[in-house]
């Protein structure tokens, strides 16, 4: 069990926490990340997963990151040589909008940018599938996250084949081989957005089968809720197997070490957040970012502003 300097409270609040070291981050994150070395097999890793931890241990542990990952940004934001793309995916009901609500509180809204892609407009099917992702990449010195993203296009469109015609695509162009060259697509474009200054980090939320019935019957039970349900939930319960099929394809051929892939249990939504927050705060630790330096030319006429401040404060209690 991680140490922290306070448990949480029957509220869910937790005290100060101390950071975590690099070494309790990696064993939170490399057990779940996959960077396409070796093979992958989806069944391999159980949604239910919660690692040595209670929920007690791990939300001060997602304390501990979040005051971490506050720091960082404001240093990203300062640095302005880095952005950061989050990019998460998952079923319906997987936690995805609570894990961006948890994981990221706190941050400087100013440094962070939040976009979530739902079905396409008749603009954005006039475009190549990511023309709508690009337009939203972040800036230097911004954390950008995607809530679903251009992945949706090797998992509802390869799911639901029909979605593919309304893409306007050159029928010649639409190929059997079509779902390998948008794999080498999307690669060629993450290592480009790498080469280029950005952190790529992907999470799969996942969730199992029984744990989404669960929580489709609670949005259901709560009157507050009831606008997240769609009978569309349903209907996308009885292709199931295609979806995960479809996840580990693109995992498998869309993972790299400058683009990783975190497979994060999703069954406890707390041991979800100590992954996903343990993996940012580990990757963004790496770097190095610092604040600027103020040319020495300068220094001078930061002695003369202090000195003039100095003075004013001396004048204002003088008049006192």
């Amino acid at each position: 069990m991680a140490k922290t300097d306070d448990k949480a409270d029957k509220n869910g609040k937790t005290g100060s926490a101390a950071p975590l070291s690099a070494k309790q981050l990696k064993a939170y994150v490399d057990p779940f990340r996959f960077d396409g070395s070796g093979e992958f097999h989806l069944k391999s890793h159980k949604p239910g997963e919660k690692g040595d931890l209670d929920k007690d241990s791990a939300l001060a542990i997602i304390d501990a990151n979040r005051q971490r990952l506050r720091e960082l940004q404001e240093k990203l934001y300062a640095h302005d040589r880095w952005s950061v793309l989050l990019i998460f995916q998952g079923m319906d009901a997987a936690g995805k909008d609570s894990a961006v609500e948890h994981v990221m509180s706190g941050i400087n809204p100013q440094g962070c940018q939040v976009f979530s892609f739902k079905q396409p407009t008749s603009k954005e099917l006039d475009h190549d599938f990511m023309w709508r992702s690009l337009i939203c990449l972040p800036e230097r010195g911004r954390i950008g996250i995607f809530n679903r993203s251009y992945y949706e296009e090797l998992l509802i469109v390869r799911v639901h084949p029909e979605v593919l015609a309304q893409e306007k695509i050159p029928p010649e162009l639409v190929t059997k081989n079509i779902w390998q060259e948008r794999f080498e697509d999307i690669s060629a474009f993450e290592r480009y957005m790498a080469r280029n200054g950005t952190l790529i980090l992907k999470f799969f939320l996942n969730v199992s089968k029984d744990e989404q019935r669960k929580r489709f019957l609670a949005r259901l039970d709560d009157p507050a809720k009831n606008w997240k349900f769609s009978m569309g939930d349903i209907a996308e319960r009885k292709v199931w197997d295609k979806y995960q099929a479809a996840y580990q394809d693109l995992i498998r051929h869309t993972s790299a070490e400058h683009a990783p892939w975190h497979v994060v249990p999703a069954d406890q939504k707390w041991f979800a957040r100590v992954v996903i927050s343990s993996a940012i705060v580990g990757a963004m630790d790496k770097l190095d970012l610092r604040f600027p330096e103020v040319d020495k030319s300068e220094a001078g006429n930061l002695k003369k502003a202090r000195a003039a401040l100095e003075a004013e404060a001396r004048g204002s209690r003088q008049k006192e």
